[in-house]
């Protein structure tokens, strides 16, 4: 007898790095890119929205590793053998359609962008390979003014987002400034630039592996707690000595004090002195630059390669724990900086640019932390569905619910009534809404209150006059079913 052939099943999982996501956080997200796409409009950026794939080609050099297209990001080849890379970012994809559309774009270009990106490195906690980004960018203007704009307003958007000013710092740097600390260690020779390059990712990790990290990454390569080695940039000690010096030099005390300290440190290093002119610009160009959240800090490094002017990073630091009682360090929600390099490489010209980037999914995140136990999102009033040929009917209902602006639905999955109820509490609903044969006889309505009910099943022995003043379930006209809704909504808020 021939044995029976095994029937393949694919194991359900998600790939590492990604995840599903459902109900409350898509409804917070949804939330707060309306209130960060409501100040980026309100500065006057218009939205824009581009392919989720790139020509990789169009990335070019500012790819993680430009000769092994999949390091860093994901990509794939065409019909015609053409390499395309899902985005690694919101900001080249802007470059390349401000060159193919130049000459019919209002410049400056001031656009604003919402999407999801793509990255093709090791995930961790908070760090996921698929996020959403939510972009402002100002393309022809040249700094400090569009700089000094970009500082303000991303403070704006970040407390927009739900972030006290007492929780955060906009940190600001210069990568000129960082040109000057390559020619103060002699490493500024074109020869020298994927060196450069490897000490600039080393130096961006300054706020999470702190000083030895940073030592090891500079000099022969740091294994981390997963085993999972990364090659150095085989800098001596004296040069990685004076590297931690300056990322160690700021922020001082005051604004003022940092500057001096970066004058100090950088000396007479050309670069320097222009990239020191203008985060003076930066300052003098903000209104009251002194009482906002932003600092000027040399650790602030952008790990990529196309910034040529001030760089940006918005920084929690707020304390936070997790479920373990564990300290969380988040660190940074988003960046940006001026890019004056990056639409030359279609155009020949250089087009001066400027943005910054909030990385979505990780202040979602922090945001849950600092919470400690976010409110579960309210689900939809369930309307029952008892007598099968009455679908109609509890279909009117809902109707009338959601003309009235509340969220409803009608249980289509049977008649069993206990049934019903369990669905309705997974679904978080407030309020079910009942008639059966004997309240559609009286036009009549039940109205359960779900939230009231259960807690009510927490503590029986609260006060009985309370209890009977606000019932857990009570009966109204079938007219008055929109009024008796939204009066026990009411009750929670």
């Amino acid at each position: 007898m021939a044995k029976k052939q095994k029937i393949f099943k694919p194991k359900a999982r998600v790939p590492r790095g990604f995840r599903d996501r459902l109900g409350a956080e898509l409804i917070s997200e949804r939330e707060m890119l309306a209130r960060i796409s409501a100040v980026y409009e309100a500065h006057g950026f218009d939205p824009l929205e581009t392919p989720a794939l790139e020509y990789t080609d169009a990335l070019g050099k500012f790819l993680p590793d430009v000769d092994r297209p999949n390091e860093g990001v994901f990509s794939l080849t065409d019909d015609d053998d053409q390499w395309m890379s899902l985005r690694y970012d919101l900001t080249a994809p802007l470059a390349r359609f401000v060159a193919e559309n130049y000459d019919g774009l209002p410049k400056p270009f001031r656009r604003y962008q919402v999407g999801p990106v793509w990255r093709n490195e090791k995930p961790g906690p908070g760090r996921f390979r698929q996020f959403t980004q939510c972009d402002a960018d100002t393309v022809g203007a040249p700094a400090p003014y569009a700089d000094a704009e970009m500082c303000m307003l991303f403070a704006d958007v970040i407390e927009a987002a739900g972030i006290s000013t007492d929780d955060f710092f906009i940190r600001v740097s210069n990568r000129k400034i960082v040109d000057g600390l390559f020619e103060k260690i002699a490493l500024d020779g074109e020869a020298d630039a994927q060196t450069r390059l490897t000490v600039m990712r080393s130096m961006d990790k300054f706020d999470r592996l702190g000083a030895e990290g940073v030592a090891l990454l500079l000099g022969p390569g740091r294994k981390d707690a997963s085993g999972d080695f990364t090659d150095g940039a085989g800098l001596d000690d004296q040069r990685i000595e004076t590297v931690l010096s300056f990322l160690a030099s700021g922020p001082e005390s005051s604004k003022r004090d940092t500057l001096d300290v970066i004058a100090e440190i950088l000396g007479d290093t050309k670069s320097g002195e222009v990239g020191l002119d203008e985060l003076i610009g930066i300052k003098a160009s903000a209104p009251d630059f002194e009482t906002r959240p932003i600092l000027f800090d040399c650790s602030v490094i952008r790990g990529l390669e196309y910034y040529t002017g001030p760089v940006f990073e918005a920084e929690l630091t707020f304390e936070a724990k997790d479920d373990k009682g564990r300290p969380v360090q988040f660190g940074s929600v988003g960046g940006g900086g001026r890019y004056d390099g990056l639409v030359k490489r279609f155009k020949g010209v250089e087009v001066p640019a400027v943005g910054i980037s909030v990385g979505i999914s990780r202040l979602l995140t922090a945001l849950e932390y600092k919470q400690e136990a976010a409110p579960a999102a309210q689900g939809p009033v369930v309307v029952l569905a008892l007598e099968k040929d009455r679908m109609a009917t509890y279909q009117t209902m809902a109707a009338e619910l959601r003309n009235a602006g509340v969220r409803a639905e009608v249980y289509l999955g049977g008649s069993n009534f206990a049934k019903q109820l369990k669905y309705a509490d997974k679904r978080a609903a407030p309020v079910a809404v009942i008639q059966g044969e004997d309240e559609r006889t009286k036009g009549e309505i039940t109205i359960k209150d779900l939230v009231l009910g259960a807690a009510l099943s927490k503590n029986i022995e609260d006060n009985k006059e309370w209890r009977e003043d606000q019932p857990a379930q009570f009966t109204a006209p079938r007219s008055g079913l929109v009024d008796a809704v939204k009066k026990t909504l009411a009750r929670h808020g």
